[in-house]
């Protein structure tokens, strides 16, 4: 195949397994609750959104291995029990919440169907996809990713030319907010769990050497982050600038919150076609995350299980009838459950992911161990913190830098990381 070609189709495709439910609600309120401070909130977003997402691509093109690479210097068993954590939440949530996001914002306000019809749909064409593994990233790149991105781009040019002026804003914190808010596309776990899919991926079409496959990657992953960035701050403008002609019922919950203002933009932007394209938008967004979590599932449980194709297709079958159950839960409800596991999980994921860029020699397994153990300890406050509030917890975490922020865990886990660091070299300076 056409090298050109084969890297707009990767890359199409990873834009498109990245861009889910959450990527399309999220920008536009955090946007419009920014107000005119709407570029920093961006900046906040895209460093957990875009950055640390795209960081963890290159990590897999420098491995071009599973998941179980990731975590493997700290422990076999550690990776272990790590990937099939990843894959089970990634089942569990990620997945059910594209079936209910698009369930209450595309298809029940047009049909008034219900959540299980709309589920038992939607995950029997997921499955349809995930079963026909060799074919889907063609199909997703070529042909779904070109949908989204041109309704994607009427949507934010549009709006952009018809809106006004932003209006002041009511975050203290916006580049926090930012980052806080990027926890919920949950694209650092989808970069692991992306990026597993798209190495196999590629190696079912190309079968061109290790660097020719590690250039496809990367590129692939600087091309689709390039797409995220730019559609992300779109988003975000949009909302920012919206702010002074949409109403936003702040007695609703967040998600329809964010529900009611995209459809309003829409409807501002597109008119009548607004509420119709909205509804493809969002149905083909939640649909191509879907198959890539439910293949990129599969493929690992298939590949820890002896490479067996029966495996593959029963992970397959279980994951979207669980899809079917949790998706009967309303977003916000998913939303809830997400918060306090994206609190435990995120942290230890997103230092896998900047350990696994680095060189050997400053990635050490050691220095993996003790920053791994250090993000875990550090990142226990803001779970327990969630589950069970307490002033004696409060007391605690008003020592640590950035807790307040649900951050407590960057300044430890950096400055482990950089001790270990100069102390390995300086043993190994003795030593020689």
């Amino acid at each position: 195949m056409n090298s050109r070609k084969e890297l707009f189709i990767t890359s199409f495709a990873l834009f498109s397994l990245f861009f889910g439910a959450g990527n399309l609600l999220l920008p536009p309120l955090l946007g419009y609750n920014a107000g005119e401070k709407w570029f920093w909130v961006a900046l906040g977003f895209m460093l957990t959104a875009v950055v640390i997402p795209i960081i963890g691509i290159f990590a897999h093109a420098k491995l071009q291995g599973t998941m179980y690479d990731f975590g493997k210097k700290v422990s076999p068993t550690f990776s272990l029990v790590y990937c099939v954590i990843v894959y089970i939440i990634s089942v569990a949530i990620p997945s059910p919440r594209t079936a209910s996001a698009t369930h209450e914002i595309a298809i029940h306000p047009a049909f008034g169907t219900s959540p299980l019809l709309t589920s038992l749909v939607y995950f029997a064409l997921v499955l349809l996809f995930v079963l026909n593994r060799s074919k889907i990233l063609s199909i997703i790149g070529k042909f779904l990713t070109p949908m989204i991105v041109i309704m994607l781009l009427l949507v934010i040019g549009i709006g952009l030319y018809h809106s006004s002026l932003p209006n002041t804003g009511t975050l203290e914190t916006p580049v926090v907010e930012g980052v806080l808010e990027g926890y919920q596309t949950f694209d650092a776990i989808g970069a692991v769990v992306v990026g597993a899919f798209i190495i196999i991926s590629v190696n079912l079409r190309n079968k061109g050497s290790f660097e020719v496959k590690r250039k496809l990657i990367r590129q692939s992953g600087i091309i689709a982050g390039l797409g995220l960035f730019l559609i992300y701050a779109g988003l975000i403008a949009v909302g920012a600038y919206y702010g002074s002609e949409i109403a936003i019922d702040n007695s609703l919950s967040s998600d329809m919150q964010r529900a009611n203002l995209l459809r309003g933009i829409s409807l501002s932007a597109l008119g009548d076609f607004g509420n119709s394209a909205l509804s493809i938008l969002i149905a083909l967004a939640c649909f191509t995350t879907a198959v890539g979590i439910i293949a990129g599932t599969a493929d690992y449980f298939k590949g820890l299980l002896g490479d067996s194709q029966l495996v593959y297709k029963l992970t397959a079958i279980i994951a979207c009838v669980f899809g079917v159950g949790v998706g009967q839960l309303d977003f916000h409800s998913i939303i809830v459950i997400a918060v306090p596991v994206l609190l435990f999980i995120y942290p230890i994921t997103i230092i896998l992911i900047l350990l696994n860029v680095l060189s050997n020699r400053h990635a050490t397994p050691l220095v993996f161990r003790a920053t791994v153990i250090t993000t875990f300890i550090f990142s226990i406050p803001d779970v327990v913190g969630f589950i069970w509030p307490s002033e004696a917890l409060a007391s605690v975490v008003a020592y640590i830098p950035l807790a307040k922020y649900h951050l407590g865990w960057v300044l430890p886990a950096l400055v482990v990381s950089v001790v270990v660091n100069l102390l390995t070299k300086k043993e190994m300076e003795q030593f020689n």
